[in-house]
């Protein structure tokens, strides 16, 4: 293993004359801003701003355009300035920032130079701040929306294909999170006592929110899984039933066994769904 104290000796000298200039930098940046910021004119300030943009300052670049946007509205400068700041606002990773203002150049200037890449960013920062599968999924939606009104609106455009892809990207964290929902009703099972006369149970519940997922996703990846948590919670409701119900749902959990072997007869599952058929046949005869 190298040793730190082999290099420290020979590359201290050079550290430090990089951190001092560094610093030195840092300084100077700061220091032109705040001259800019404080009292630079109107032209001064965007031509900074651009300038701060192009050497990835992009909290400098903000500061700068948010004040000037609106003076510059209606002027010839006025669509790159408003695109420019949706885009360091996007680079500075505020994405929910940059959305809006992605929107507003949309609707400000729906024929405008940018109006194409400012339509697929609007659903880019909405993608970028879209969360895992088990927390709400409200900026996923707005992702799948804006992306699709893109490519309504440019159907031609070289972004669509990127677009589409993040499309696949998205659906797929909506059906993961109705599969950890319906999941997570299964194995709750009968914990709370919900399984009574009134059908209110978790196992219900659990089919009830796999059925859905695949009316609205039926070609999904996830299909054998959906189908598997229906069987099992079919049979699991069948054991648990009333005496009045029991052989009705044992004959439907059975029903929903065979559907399961012929839709994936190689599926490793397979053996569960022949041990619930047994045990279905044994009470329906009874």
């Amino acid at each position: 293993m190298l040793k730190c104290r082999n290099f420290a000796p020979r590359n201290m000298k050079k550290g430090i004359i990089i951190l001092s200039c560094v610093a030195l930098l840092m300084s100077s940046c700061a220091s032109e801003f705040t001259r800019v910021y404080k009292y630079g004119d109107t032209e001064a300030k965007y031509e900074y701003a651009k300038e701060f943009f192009a050497r990835g300052k992009f909290q400098q670049a903000i500061s700068l355009l948010e004040e000037i946007v609106t003076i510059k509205k209606g002027s010839e400068e006025a669509q790159e300035c408003l695109y420019m700041l949706a885009m360091a606002q996007y680079c500075n990773g505020d994405f929910d920032a940059a959305s809006e203002t992605f929107k507003k150049y949309g609707s400000s200037y729906p024929r405008g130079i940018y109006a194409e890449p400012a339509a697929f960013y609007v659903g880019q920062s909405l993608f970028e701040s879209s969360p895992e599968p088990r927390l709400d999924q409200s900026p996923t939606n707005g992702a799948i929306t804006a992306y699709q009104q893109f490519m309504d609106l440019f159907p031609d455009s070289k972004l669509r294909d990127k677009a589409q892809e993040r499309l696949y990207v998205l659906y797929d964290k909506l059906i993961q999170k109705e599969y950890l929902s319906a999941e997570l009703y299964y194995n709750l099972g009968g914990y709370f006592g919900n399984i009574n006369q009134n059908d209110e149970s978790n196992y219900i519940a659990s089919i009830v929110t796999a059925q859905n997922a695949l009316k609205t996703y039926p070609y999904c990846s996830l299909r054998e899984e959906f189908m598997l948590l229906i069987m099992k919670s079919k049979f699991q409701l069948a054991e648990n039933s009333t005496e009045e119900k029991r052989v009705e749902r044992y004959r439907d959990a059975e029903d929903e066994c065979y559907g399961f072997i012929n839709e994936f007869p190689e599926s490793k599952n397979v053996p569960t769904a022949e041990k619930y058929i047994a045990k279905c046949k044994r009470v329906i005869k009874d």
